[in-house]
């Protein structure tokens, strides 16, 4: 792209072509991303000191694009099925994003922290979706819809796992959204489906 032209979200343009540089397990470079972008190498640090800030940027943008998908979740309490509110909003987070903050916090395990830095604790990629997934399961719990032994963090835990399982060796399309489905309902059977004498 000519120098002198505006290019509109252009931090949005480079976190997608991030997205599509690891989706194609390319080399993760600028150039590599700015190529992918279609806009000139400089761009990226135009709006970024160096690549690591550049990564950070994306850790935080899409970790809290994470965490306003799941931020209905506590509005679902004591409603439907504890299976079918957390699959259905774990559903709604694209796998595209999570697997690409997968592969980034396992080659850069400093990016977490550099994320919550800037967001606070627990809130980097899918330690959102545990804590969000905990926090729920924890609330049903005490409406009488989880179980009382029931350890929530660990199934949680197990949710998030399912999720960057999938994501990481299945990739984004219908085939692995239907098998985190299925996987969320079989890892919360044990939860009832309502109330207790409904």
């Amino acid at each position: 792209m000519p120098r002198g032209i505006a290019v509109p979200e252009a931090r949005q343009q480079l976190f997608a072509a991030v997205e599509r540089v690891i989706a194609a397990e390319g080399a993760l470079t600028s150039r590599a991303v700015t190529q992918e972008a279609g806009v000139a190498t400089g761009l990226l640090f135009t709006h970024f000191r160096n690549f690591d800030n550049f990564l950070i940027g994306y850790g935080v943008d899409r970790s809290f694009q994470i965490a306003a998908s799941l931020a209905a979740l506590p509005e679902r309490l004591g409603s439907g099925t504890v299976d079918g509110n957390l699959s259905e909003a774990i559903l709604t987070l694209p796998l595209d994003v999570v697997l690409t903050l997968t592969r980034l916090t396992a080659f850069r395990p400093a990016l977490t922290a550099e994320v919550e830095r800037v967001l606070g604790p627990g809130t980097a990629g899918l330690r959102v979706v545990a804590g969000s997934a905990a926090r729920y399961l924890a609330a049903e719990q005490e409406l009488g819809r989880v179980p009382s032994g029931v350890d929530t963090a660990a199934l949680a835990l197990a949710l998030a796992g399912v999720l960057q399982h999938v994501a990481l060796t299945e990739g984004a399309g219908p085939e692995a959204r239907a098998r985190i489905g299925r996987a969320v309902a079989a890892i919360c059977a044990p939860a009832p489906a309502t109330r207790p004498g409904r």
